[in-house]
């Protein structure tokens, strides 16, 4: 039996999960997210736990249990002048900042200098520190897709979630498209996304990302896919946060956030027959 036919649904079906990164991120980024729950046709997100507005959005998690809820685990700080670290003192984790005490700015500065253990206990902490504030996580996934940069990172990140009994996010061919590594990755005894959609910095170029995923849904293939999204206002804030980075910058996640609450994205999943599913609907099929 396949995924769909384990959570009751012809084998065919071409299930969704909707899901919203970065939660916790700003102000702007919390409150389009809720909207986007409440009002949209976004069925999951995840929260930033070492971020400044991470207290505002674990409350609305706190209070409202109804809704899919991940954590997204953060080991890497893409922007130029907004900066966060670990929760962890830093001379606890010392391999995973930079000079001043943030998180790398990439990939693979993160990559060269993180020490495993290290790794391991930051991930360890910020679950913890989410479980502790009485957030009820549904599953794992991975800022910038960090803990994708090696295989020995990605077993980690697997562990964690064999340790918390929580469904980890992973799509094979996103995981291999940011890999720093020449080695062989381990995908045995874990369930992959078989699709993984997204925007694309063309698309935004162009001015037809809204159109791109509009596109997206109609061509939505059978089996599990997620459509991720990161939805914010483009507003005074997320356009500081987001300078000279235009790739998912505020004008981006407005666009994320104009579709995904619109009337055209909850007819496409109509009319193209998509059924959304949860993390939480997964686990109990998997755990």
């Amino acid at each position: 039996m396949n995924l769909s036919q384990k959570l009751g649904y012809p084998e065919n079906s071409k299930l969704l999960i909707i899901h919203a990164d970065d939660a916790g991120l700003s102000h702007s980024e919390n409150q389009a997210t809720i909207k986007t729950l409440q009002n949209g046709s976004v069925n999951s997100y995840s929260i930033m736990v070492p971020c400044a507005w991470f207290f505002e959005m674990a409350t609305f998690a706190k209070n409202n249990p109804n809704y899919d809820c991940g954590i997204h685990l953060t080991l890497t700080c893409e922007w130029e002048n907004y900066k966060f670290g670990p929760v962890l003192p830093a001379s606890e984790v010392s391999s995973l900042i930079d000079k001043n005490g943030y998180f790398y700015k990439t990939r693979a500065d993160f990559k060269n200098n993180a020490i495993l253990s290290e790794i391991k206990k930051e991930l360890t902490a910020q679950i913890e520190r989410a479980l502790q504030f009485g957030i009820q996580p549904t599953h794992l996934d991975s800022h910038m897709c960090s803990v994708g940069v090696t295989p020995e990172i990605l077993e980690i990140y697997k562990d964690l979630g064999d340790t918390y009994n929580l469904p980890v996010f992973i799509n094979k061919q996103f995981v291999e498209s940011i890999s720093l590594s020449d080695e062989k990755y381990n995908y045995e005894n874990t369930l992959l996304a078989d699709n993984l959609l997204i925007g694309h910095f063309a698309d935004f170029e162009k001015g037809e990302l809204r159109h791109a995923y509009a596109k997206a849904l109609d061509n939505i293939q059978p089996g599990f896919n997620v459509f991720l999204l990161h939805p914010a206002f483009d507003d005074f804030e997320m356009q500081g946060i987001t300078i000279n980075h235009p790739n998912f910058g505020s004008a981006w996640r407005q666009t994320d956030f104009d579709f995904f609450t619109s009337e055209e994205c909850k007819s496409k999943l109509k009319e193209n027959n998509i059924q959304l599913i949860s993390w939480r609907d997964i686990k109990k099929i998997t755990q």
